[in-house]
This record gives C-alpha cells, sequence and structure tokens, in this order.
C-alpha cells in the first residue's frame, strides 16, 4: 500500500478550475516517494562519505563536484560557479590529555580555523582560568600571567543538567532556584567581559598576544553532550572547544587552588584561498526558458557533526525533488533550477553573490522555496510580505496530502523581517518571492544545530519524504501557474523604537574573500 491517497482529476479540477493540472504527475510524485525514495542514501553519501563542508575544506569542493556528478547521472544539467575565494582549512586530528592532578583523556575538538599544534607534536602546559575582573585595566594586568599556559575562556555552567531535566525532577522551589541561578550566572559572565572591554572574540587574540600556549572553551547548548562548534579568532595557537563535563572539572580545579595541566596535539592545514563556489542545476523549459522556479538549500556547513541536519536534509531534499521531477515533468512550463548554496553559514555569502551577479535573472524568478533548518516536516511558512501569497498557497496546498498540509501553520501577508538567518534573505531584497519553508523543531536548536551531534542518525527520513511530496507538488503547481508569482507587497507594520514604517530589505554585498570574518 502506498503511503498517501492519490488524487481524483474530478476533484481537483473543481478545485482549480482555471489551470489544467495533470493529476497523474501528482499522484507519481506520491508514488515514487512512497516506493522509490532515494533520500537515505543520498544522506548516507553526502553525511557519512564526504562529512563535513566547511566553507574553504576540501570536502566542501569534494561535495560540489559530487553534486554535479549525481545531477548528471540524472540527466539533469549541472555547474559549479565559482564566486571568489576563502582561506583554506583541512581539519586533523585533536588530542587532549590531562596529565595532573591525575591522566585521563579529554573529549574536545579544535575549532574551524585553528592553528595545529608545532609540527603535529603537544603543547603541554599548566591551565589557568580567565577570571571576571573589575575594569580593562585590571585585565591588562592580568594578561602577563597567562604565557606559556593553556587558559579556559568560556562561562562555567552552574548545573551540566539541562533545563528539561530540572523541570521534570526538582521540586518546584529547587527548579525556580536553578533558573534564577542560571539567569544570574549568564548576565554576571556577559558584565564582566563587558567590564573588562572584551568580548569572546576579542579575548582569543588578546590572549594569544600575550603569549598564552593554547585556549580551551566549552560552547554548550544546554542539552547532554552537546557543544556547538564554530571558528576561532586565533591566528597562531591552538583552540579546541572541550566537552561541557571536561570542562567544567577543569574550571573547579583552578576555582580550588589546583592547577591542572593539559597535553594537547591539534593537526590540521591551512591551505592558502580555496574556491568559494555555489553548485547550480536546472531542467530547462521549452515554453517559458527565461522564467524559473527555484529552489534554494546551502550546501556549507560547520565541521563539528557532519552537517546532517544543516544543511544535509535542505540539499538533498531538493536533489530529490529535481531527480523525481526530471523522471514524471520532464517539459516544465517554467524552467526550474536549484541553487546550493556556499558560505551561508558566514553570512549567506553564496547567494548573496548569486542574486548579485544575476540581476537580470531576478525578475524573472517567479517564486523561490528555500528550506535549511533541519529534518522535521514543514511546518510554517509566513508570506514575508507579499501581498498574495495567500492566494496561491491557499490553491496549491490543497493539492497536499493532509497530514502535510494540516501541519503547516502559515501567516499572511507576514512581513520581509520576519524570518532571517537563510538563503530565501538573500533574493527578498530584490522583490523575488522567496518563501522559507521551516520545519518543526525535533530540537534541532539543542541538539544539532552547529554541533557536535549533527549527524546522519538524527534524520527523521518519515518528515523527509513527507517535504519530498510537499516541495515537489509545489514547484509543479508553480510551474503550470498561468502568470508569474505577483509581486505586490503589503504594507509594512510600524517600527514602534523608530516611529516608521518596516522599510523593505536592501540588497548587501557578499564576503568573496573571508577577509575579516
Amino acid at each position: 500500500m502506498t503511503r498517501y491517497l492519490l488524487l481524483g482529476s474530478l476533484v481537483v479540477q473543481g478545485l482549480w478550475a482555471h489551470a489544467q493540472i495533470d493529476t497523474n504527475i501528482i499522484n507519481n510524485i506520491r508514488q515514487e516517494v512512497a516506493n522509490h525514495s532515494q533520500l537515505e542514501m543520498l544522506g548516507q553519501q553526502l553525511a557519512d562519505d564526504i562529512g563535513p563542508r566547511l566553507i574553504g575544506s576540501p570536502q566542501l569542493l569534494k561535495a560540489n563536484d559530487w553534486l554535479v556528478q549525481t545531477y548528471k547521472s540524472w540527466g539533469i544539467t549541472a555547474r559549479n560557479e565559482q564566486y571568489g575565494t576563502w582561506p583554506g582549512w583541512e581539519r586533523g586530528t585533536t588530542q587532549i590529555m590531562m596529565t595532573a592532578p591525575r591522566v585521563d583523556q579529554l573529549d574536545g575538538i579544535q575549532l574551524a580555523w585553528s592553528p595545529a599544534t608545532a609540527k603535529g607534536k603537544p603543547v603541554e602546559a599548566d591551565v589557568i582560568a580567565l577570571p571576571l575582573l573589575k575594569d580593562s585595566i585590571a585585565l591588562q594586568q592580568w594578561l602577563p600571567q597567562v604565557k606559556g599556559k593553556i587558559v579556559l575562556i568560556a562561562q562555567p555552567q552552574i548545573s551540566g543538567r539541562p533545563e528539561a531535566s530540572w523541570k521534570e525532577f526538582a521540586l518546584e522551589a529547587d527548579y525556580k532556584n536553578f533558573l534564577a541561578r542560571k539567569e544570574k550566572a549568564a548576565s554576571a559572565w556577559t558584565e564582566g567581559l563587558k567590564a573588562m572591554g572584551t568580548t569572546y572574540n576579542k579575548i582569543q587574540t588578546q590572549l594569544e598576544a600575550a603569549g598564552a600556549a593554547a585556549i580551551v572553551s566549552s560552547f554548550w547548548t544546554g542539552g547532554w553532550s552537546s557543544n556547538r562548534i564554530f571558528g576561532t579568532k586565533t591566528k597562531k595557537i591552538p583552540h579546541v572547544d572541550m566537552r561541557m563535563e571536561d570542562y567544567q572539572m577543569l574550571w573547579r580545579f583552578t576555582q580550588r587552588g589546583i592547577t591542572p595541566r593539559l597535553q594537547v596535539t591539534t593537526t590540521s592545514k591551512h591551505l592558502g584561498p580555496m574556491p568559494a563556489q555555489n553548485t547550480i542545476a536546472e531542467i530547462r523549459s521549452a515554453v517559458n526558458p527565461e522564467q524559473y522556479v527555484m529552489l534554494s538549500a546551502h550546501f556549507d556547513s560547520w565541521d563539528g557533526g557532519t552537517g546532517a541536519t544543516d544543511n544535509g536534509t535542505g540539499s538533498i531534499l531538493m536533489m530529490e525533488v529535481m531527480r523525481i521531477l526530471k523522471q514524471y515533468y520532464p517539459n516544465p512550463k517554467r524552467s526550474i533550477i536549484v541553487g546550493h548554496w556556499g558560505s551561508e553559514e558566514q553570512g549567506l555569502n553564496g547567494s548573496k553573490a548569486f542574486a548579485a551577479d544575476h540581476k537580470d535573472m531576478m525578475p524573472k524568478i517567479s517564486v523561490l522555496f528555500n528550506q535549511d533548518n533541519g529534518t522535521g516536516r514543514i511546518s510554517k511558512l509566513t508570506g514575508l510580505g507579499f501581498l498574495d501569497a495567500y492566494d496561491y498557497f491557499g490553491r496549491w496546498f490543497s493539492y497536499l496530502p493532509d497530514e502535510n498540509r494540516d501541519a503547516i501553520e502559515t501567516t499572511f501577508p507576514g512581513n520581509p523581517g520576519g524570518r532571517g538567518g537563510s538563503d530565501y534573505a538573500a533574493f527578498v531584497p530584490y522583490d523575488v518571492p522567496a518563501f522559507f519553508l521551516l520545519s518543526n523543531s525535533w530540537d534541532y536548536g539543542m541538539y544539532t544545530w552547529h554541533t557536535t551531534l549533527d549527524t546522519y542518525d538524527k534524520i527523521v527520513w518519515e518528515d523527509m519524504k513527507r517535504n519530498a511530496v510537499t516541495v515537489a507538488t509545489l514547484v509543479y503547481l508553480a510551474c503550470e501557474e498561468p502568470e508569474m508569482f505577483s509581486r505586490r507587497k503589503a504594507q509594512l507594520p510600524l517600527n514602534v523604537e523608530k516611529g516608521e514604517r518596516m522599510k523593505w530589505p536592501e540588497p548587501t554585498e557578499a564576503n568573496r574573500t573571508g577577509k575579516d570574518y
């Protein structure tokens, strides 16, 4: 038995009498996803075989080539399109040993772009913790103490248990006390750095200049064994992120007057400028070849995990949609194009560059569908200020399976500033009706967004298949629209603080060199 009920042609024609919709295509989409999905294999090839895809890394370039080859194997035209360069870096191994006050192997990973230890040999040194001092003068007076030391720079945690655990198991009074202590500790750390005239990024360069041997941080998400991994600002000394439990132990030692000692070994390679590129694939229309329905998903990732849900899931979703449409809708009424963007994680750089480099194409994009935030079924959509968006999605959603349609919460007309942080936002300034297909959580923010746990096993294939049906159906229906998607804009809301109406966003420049990032 197939996963979805099939549509009857008479019912569909009644729903949308002015459009010629071939229900066989919609039914074929459902049948293909139910019986012949390639999502899981694509996910293994991307997350397991290739792994993380940090901008400037050989792995990302390998992944770009894999995309092109895979599309071509399906008979779909594809290319890599370079828009700039980025400082190259290849991750190696990280080993952290505590040699005093006892011997233990600790769990950590170097941050992106971290320098390796000299010749890949260990750096061994005493550990010192960054104190909260009264002002910048006190900080400058303290800094000479870090010479030759390994420095802890992250906020200490008051508990290693997630907040949800406290809420479920603690007495109510204890839970409230925990929340108050947690807020107080976070505020004290933030205000302490501010009083010292420094920040998390700035202190790294200050410690390096003062002669520190290495830096240890711990960006705990608040969930079990989950740390976020970003990049370092150091140029000469290694910077590692340590599992919260091990980091807290080191911090406690320092607060009791015990001096722990670490041996840190990191291997990595700085490679010089590497190509920064997008991968573009297209199913060309013979009817309206210069009108486009566009798919969008960033392809790069941070590299603490394997980038499975950020944004491997969005990437393989769009691949699966293209594969299915090539098979069952090979002659679309508008060209179908997909952009797999580079360097989204550093500020939407790939998509911004594409939009700027193809300004003449922007008026020809009828509608764009972007997916980014995790493995869950599509659950939210906002009109982003496009006045007539409801008219389209109201009709289109009627063709979706009930369980797909009923899961989606919509807000119309919305405004362009309501959601940010993904590549659709690179196109909205050009008046492109670009929409973010938001997924439901599956604890994305706590456990997989930019974390060491963002791996293949966290992908929920049932929801991924629902999304493939939804997106492929939307693309087909958008291609069949008699006219281009309306670009009429709603009146934007007032900005209360400024006393004026919100303004439509304007294009911003892409970082094409990695400089000053």
